[in-house]
């Protein structure tokens, strides 16, 4: 079936439901760093969704459980269709009413059974030190932005310059390290594009660098079209805008 036979609003849903049972299958075997310590558990393939292992990542959570990023990811979804579209103020409400009280700063601790860098950080500064939401993001390399924004990729993915906006905000929440800020939403574009019936293809990065050339995207980009090299002449301000595209190839490379 090819992606635009498939209604916009069931590709939606298949993302968003798709990033849950994703969520739920890798609760058991989360973080294994030996693939033979992992199949010596859970034998050559995981067909369903399992029980971690006593002493493990989320350890007592049952099989089909969420992990406190599908616990957030479900957080930011109820936010969404609550106010119908993203609200920074809501979101960070619901963080700080629903999960901030649950939480003690430890990593094997919390909703899930595991707390992430980013979070533990954030919760430090928002509870122990009374800091503004703004003022709570750590330099943590870690994914847990892009597992909570992917919803606002789905719920923009007809607006590309909106989903590259309301993703960066929300990643900004906790992620400071702008690599991380740039592949986050970078990850949401590609995302939205596939929502909105794009393939996942050889061409589809060069879609993404049209919309960076046309200024939909925040992306800097001296190259020429195709990725040639820069054309004569003074290069145009990179003032709010990522460093470099990069990240919107990826997608086209894999493919």
């Amino acid at each position: 079936m090819s992606n635009s036979s498939v209604s916009l609003a069931d590709r939606a849903a298949g993302a968003v439901i798709g990033a849950f049972i994703g969520d739920a299958l890798g609760l058991g075997p989360h973080w294994y760093y030996d693939l033979d310590e992992m199949r010596g558990d859970f034998g050559p393939w995981i067909s369903g969704y399992t029980d971690p292992k006593p002493g493990r990542y989320h350890a007592g959570m049952k099989a089909g459980q969420l992990s406190q990023a599908g616990i957030i990811l479900e957080m930011m979804l109820r936010s969404v269709v609550e106010r119908g579209g993203y609200d920074e103020g809501d979101f960070c409400r619901r963080m700080d009413e629903e999960l901030f009280p649950l939480l003690d700063g430890t990593p094997m601790n919390g909703p899930g059974g595991y707390t992430s860098q980013s979070i533990r950080h954030a919760w430090k500064r928002r509870v122990k030190e009374g800091a503004p939401w703004g003022q709570l993001a750590s330099h943590a390399d870690t994914t847990e932005a892009a597992e909570r924004a992917l919803v606002l990729g789905v719920r923009y993915a007809c607006n590309p310059r909106r989903v590259a906006e309301a993703v960066s905000a929300n990643c900004l929440l906790t992620q400071g390290d702008e690599a991380i800020v740039a592949m986050t939403t970078a990850y949401c574009c590609v995302l939205g594009q596939l929502v909105a019936g794009e393939r996942l293809d050889a061409q589809l990065s060069d879609k993404l660098m049209g919309l960076v050339k046309s200024g939909e995207l925040p992306f800097h980009a001296v190259t020429s079209d195709r990725l040639g090299a820069p054309a004569a002449g003074a290069e145009k301000s990179r003032a709010g805008t990522f460093a470099s595209p990069d990240a919107l190839l990826t997608a086209s490379f894999m493919a």
